[in-house]
């Protein structure tokens, strides 16, 4: 077998997934949305930015990383 640099790419498939928001909430997606338009002059749609800013707000969350590493040990 070759050895490559990049491994094997994990599974891509979407899952779809509807959640129920507060009006407020709502609200302040519509202004994230406007205000990213107006930074990089791209639309999108609330719905395509939610997965990104959810990643992000995964990503950045030391204490749930942390807790994380703890669960995938006791998987093992």
């Amino acid at each position: 077998m070759t050895d490559l640099k990049l491994p094997r790419l994990p599974d891509r498939t979407p899952i779809k997934l509807t959640v129920s928001i507060a009006p407020d909430l709502h609200l302040a997606l519509a202004d994230y949305a406007a205000i990213y338009q107006q930074a990089y002059g791209d639309e999108q749609a609330i719905a395509d930015l939610v997965p990104h800013m959810l990643a992000f707000f995964l990503a950045s969350d030391r204490g749930f990383a942390k807790a994380r590493e703890g669960l995938a040990e006791r998987r093992k």
